[in-house]
C-alpha cells in the first residue's frame, strides 16, 4: 500500500529538483541583468545631467548677452 505515496513522492522530490535546476540560472541572469541596468542607468543619468548643465549654461550665457545688447549695442562681446 506504501508503493504508489513512494511514487508520488519520488516524483514531487524530483519536479521540485528540476524546477531549481531551472531557476537558479534564470535568478542570476536577472541578477546580472539589474547590475548592469544600474550601471548603465547612472552612466545615462551622469551623461544627461552633464548635458542639462551645460544647456543652462548656455542659456544663461545668452540672457546675459541679449541684456548686454540693450545697454550697448554695438559692442561686440564672446561667450
Amino acid at each position: 500500500m506504501g508503493v504508489p505515496y513512494l511514487v508520488s513522492l519520488l516524483l514531487v522530490v524530483l519536479g521540485l529538483v528540476v524546477l531549481a535546476a531551472l531557476v537558479v540560472p534564470v535568478l542570476r541572469s536577472l541578477r546580472r541583468f539589474a547590475v548592469a541596468s544600474r550601471a548603465l542607468r547612472a552612466t545615462t543619468g551622469d551623461g544627461v545631467g552633464l548635458l542639462r548643465a551645460r544647456a543652462a549654461a548656455l542659456r544663461v550665457a545668452v540672457a546675459e548677452r541679449r541684456a548686454g545688447d540693450l545697454d550697448e549695442p554695438s559692442t561686440p562681446r564672446t561667450i
